[in-house]
C-alpha cells in the first residue's frame, strides 16, 4: 500500500513509519529534519512539515496516519494552536480523502479530559485545560461531523496517555517523565514533586505502533484511548529505573509549583479500545523500560 505519515519525523510517526517500510509498504512522511535524522527510512520525505505542504507530492494514498501537531502544552496562542492543529488538519484530511484515501488514522490526546476523574472513559465530558487540550477536542469534533457526511471513509483518532519509547530523544522537556529521570539518574539522584506518588498510565511506542496499525483496519469510526490501562506511581518508575539501570539512586522531593493545576492520577479505561480495533498493549510498564534500556535510547 502507499501510505502517508505526517510527523513522520517525531517520536511517534517515526516509529511508525519504519515499522509500516519493515511490512514493505510505500511510506512518505512529511517532517522536518531538524527533529531528528533517519538514515534507515528509504521512502519519501516532504519538508516543510504539515503547513506549507506540497500537496502535488503526495497523489493518492491508501492510508492515512495523522501524526503532526504543535504538542507543546503551555503554549498559550489558541489561534496559532488552531491554525496546526485543526485548520491544516481539515485541509489535509480534505485532501487525501479527494483523492481515493478511505482510510485515516490520527493522534488525539487524554489532553481532552483535564482534571475529570481517572479512570478516563470515552463518554465523560471533557475540560480541556489549556490550547493544546481544545485543538485535540475539536478535531475530534470535526472528524465526527466528516464520517457522518462521509460514511464511506473510516476515521479512528487515538488518544494517547503518555507514550514513551524510543525516538524521543530530541523531545527536550517534553519528553516522557520515564527518559527525563532515566537521563537524571545516569548522573545522579533524581527529583520528584512531593511525594511522588502521582500516578500516570504510561503506554510503550511500540504498543501504540500496533494501536495505529489496528485502528487502520477497523470497521467503524471512532474515537478511542491509547494507554496501558493501569496507572504506575513516579516512585515506582524510580524503583524500576534504579533496577533496569543498576544504579542505586535515592529521590530528592521538591514542592510542586503547580499544584493548583496539577494532574495527580491519569489512567486509561481500554475497554472500547479493544472492543472497536482489537488493541490490547503487550508491554507493561516493567517490560516496557527494560525494552526501551535494551535499545540503547533510554540512556542516550
Amino acid at each position: 500500500m502507499r501510505i502517508l505519515v505526517t510527523g513522520g519525523t517525531g517520536f511517534i510517526g517515526s516509529n511508525i513509519a519504519m515499522e509500516l517500510q519493515r511490512q514493505g509498504h510505500e511510506v512518505i512522511i512529511t517532517g522536518n529534519a531538524t527533529e531528528q535524522a533517519l538514515p534507515d527510512f528509504k521512502g519519501k520525505i516532504l519538508e516543510p512539515s504539515l503547513i506549507g505542504i506540497d500537496w502535488d507530492a503526495i497523489g493518492k494514498v491508501d492510508v492515512l496516519y495523522h501524526q503532526a501537531a504543535n504538542n507543546v502544552t503551555t503554549y498559550m496562542d489558541e489561534q496559532e494552536m488552531m491554525l496546526a492543529n485543526v485548520k491544516a488538519v481539515k485541509a489535509l484530511f480534505e485532501y487525501v480523502i479527494s483523492n481515493g484515501c478511505r482510510r485515516i488514522v490520527y493522534a488525539s490526546s487524554t489532553a481532552i479530559y483535564g482534571d475529570a476523574p481517572a479512570p478516563y472513559t470515552e463518554d465523560i465530558k471533557p475540560n480541556p485545560l489549556n490550547p493544546y487540550a481544545v485543538s485535540k477536542l475539536e478535531l475530534d469534533k470535526y472528524t465526527k461531523q466528516l464520517v457522518q457526511n462521509r460514511p464511506d471513509v473510516t476515521i479512528v483518532g487515538l488518544r494517547y496517555c503518555n507514550v514513551y519509547g524510543p525516538g524521543e530523544n530530541h523531545k527536550g522537556k517534553r519528553a516522557s517523565m520515564i527518559y527525563q529521570l532515566a537521563q537524571q539518574m545516569k548522573t545522579g539522584n533524581p527529583r520528584l514533586f512531593k511525594s511522588g506518588e502521582q500516578k500516570r498510565d504510561y503506554i510503550y511506542v511500540k504498543d501504540v505502533v500496533k494501536a495505529n496499525i489496528l485502528a487502520s483496519q477497523a470497521k467503524k469510526s471512532c474515537v478511542v484511548n491509547c494507554g496501558y490501562g493501569a496507572a504506575t506511581t513516579f516512585n515506582e518508575i524510580v524503583r524500576i529505573l534504579n533496577e533496569v539501570l543498576g544504579t542505586d539512586r535515592k529521590i530528592e522531593y521538591i514542592d510542586n509549583p503547580y499544584e493548583d493545576r496539577y494532574q495527580n492520577h491519569t489512567e486509561c479505561d481500554m475497554s472500547l479500545a479493544k472492543e472497536m480495533t482489537g488493541f490490547v498493549p503487550e508491554f507493561d510498564i516493567e517490560k516496557g523500560i527494560k525494552d526501551y534500556y535494551e535499545t540503547g535510547y533510554l540512556t542516550k
